[in-house]
C-alpha cells in the first residue's frame, strides 16, 4: 500500500502530555560533536525529538545519523532541508536510511523553499513558483518512499525507474513543510504530515493555525526561540538575529502580519541608506522578546509554554546560545523549556 498521511505510528508520545522537541539549528557555534551531547540532555530531559537544519553548515542527515546510533529512541527531524538542493528521491533515500537506523523512533522529514541568500551560495537560483514546486515536490517525494517504481515527469522534476532500495516496516518517515504565509501554510495543511512554524510569535499562531486548518490535519510544530539570560546583556545578539531575517521577504511578511509592520518599515529604511547600525537598532525590546525572548528559567518556561497556549501542538525549542558559557546557556534553556511540562530535572553537564 502506497505511503500516505497519518501512517502507524504518528501519535506517538512520550510521558510528557505535550512533545517537546529542540533543535541544533542554533547551536552550530557548539561544533558538530556537541549535537551528541544536545542529545544527551535531551535525553536526560525526556525530550521527544531532535531537530537540525541545512543551509552552509552541517549535513542535517549526518548529525543526524550520529544521534540515531546513540539514542536510537530519539525521535529525528530535519527543519528544515531546501527542496531547490536535494532531490525527491535523495531527500526519500536520507530520510529512509535514517528510519531505518532508528526503526522504533519518528523520523520527520523537513522540507522548505530556501531563502535566496542560501541558494546563491550553492549556485540556484530562487523560484518563481514556490507553491507549485512545494506540491510537486511533496507529491514526488510521496511516491519515491513508497517503495514502489516511481517514474514522473512534472514541471520542476522528472524521474525514471526510481526505486527505493531501503526496505522499510510499519513506521515510515513523515513530511513536514515549512511555512510562514497563508498559502503555503494552507498548503502544508492539505499536502504534509506536519507543518513547522519559525520566527512567529506566540500572538501571531493561532492566525497561522486556522491557515493550515484550512487545507488539512497537519500536525503543527514550532520553533520556540528562548535563551536563559539577562535581555540587556543579550540584546544585541538577538537584534541581529532578527535583522537577518526581516531582511528576508518571506519573514518580513509575516512580521508585519504579527503586528511588527513598524520595526519592519525603519529596518527596511535605515538597510536602504546603508545604515546598518541604524537597521539593526530598529528591531524594538517588543520584538525580540515576542520572537526571541530571553529571560529567567521561569519565564523561559512560561514563554514555551505559551505557544502551546496558543495552538502548538509541538514545540520545538531552539536555545539561542547567547552568553560568555555558550553551552551552559543552551543546558540552562532546556531544562527550563522541559519544567514547561512538568520535568524540573536539571541535568548534568556532560
Amino acid at each position: 500500500m502506497p505511503y500516505g498521511k497519518h501512517n502507524e505510528g504518528f501519535d506517538r508520545m512520550k510521558d510528557n502530555a505535550v512533545p517537546l522537541g529542540v533543535t541544533f539549528g542554533s547551536l552550530g557555534v557548539l561544533g558538530p560533536r556537541a549535537v551528541l551531547d544536545i542529545a544527551e540532555l535531551a535525553g536526560q530531559l525526556n525530550y521527544d525529538s531532535i531537530w537540525t537544519v541545512e543551509a552552509t553548515g552541517t549535513d542535517a542527515f549526518t548529525l543526524l545519523g550520529a544521534v540515531a546510533a546513540a539514542h536510537p529512541h530519539l525521535g529525528l527531524a530535519t527543519g528544515i532541508v531546501p527542496i531547490q538542493l536535494r532531490t525527491p528521491p535523495l531527500a526519500a533515500m536520507s530520510a529512509a536510511t535514517l528510519q531505518a537506523l532508528s526503526p522504533e523512533a519518528d523520523v520527520w522529514l523537513g522540507v522548505g523553499v530556501s531563502a535566496p541568500g542560501i541558494l546563491r551560495t550553492h549556485g540556484e537560483s530562487a523560484t518563481q513558483r514556490p507553491i507549485a514546486m512545494m506540491r510537486e515536490y511533496v507529491a514526488l517525494l510521496r511516491e519515491c518512499l513508497s517503495g514502489e517504481a516511481v517514474t514522473f515527469e512534472g514541471d520542476f522534476w522528472s524521474v525514471k525507474r526510481f526505486r527505493l532500495g531501503v526496505r522499510l516496516g510499519g513506521r515510515r518517515p513523515k513530511l513536514v513543510m515549512a511555512a510562514l504565509n497563508p498559502q503555503m501554510l494552507r498548503l502544508a495543511g492539505e499536502v504534509a504530515d506536519g507543518v513547522l512554524l519559525n520566527y512567529i510569535p506566540a500572538s501571531h499562531v493561532p492566525a497561522s493555525v486556522a491557515q493550515v486548518r484550512r487545507g488539512g490535519d497537519a500536525r503543527v510544530f514550532a520553533y520556540v526561540h528562548a535563551a536563559v539570560g539577562e535581555l540587556e546583556r543579550s540584546a544585541g545578539s538577538a537584534r541581529r538575529d532578527l535583522f537577518g531575517y526581516a531582511m528576508a521577504d518571506g519573514y518580513a511578511r509575516m512580521f508585519r502580519a504579527a503586528g511588527f509592520d513598524g520595526e519592519v518599515d525603519e529596518l527596511r529604511a535605515r538597510h536602504a541608506e546603508r545604515d546598518r547600525d541604524g537597521a539593526v537598532a530598529a528591531i524594538s525590546d517588543r520584538m525580540i522578546q515576542a520572537i526571541d525572548f530571553i529571560g529567567s528559567e521561569t519565564e523561559v518556561a512560561a514563554f514555551v509554554r505559551s505557544y502551546v497556549d496558543a495552538g502548538i501542538e509541538h514545540p520545538v525549542l531552539m536555545p539561542m546560545p547567547w552568553g560568555e558559557d555558550r553551552f551552559a546557556v543552551t543546558r540552562n534553556t532546556m531544562a527550563a523549556a522541559a519544567s514547561a511540562f512538568g520535568n524540573a530535572s536539571r541535568p548534568d553537564g556532560p
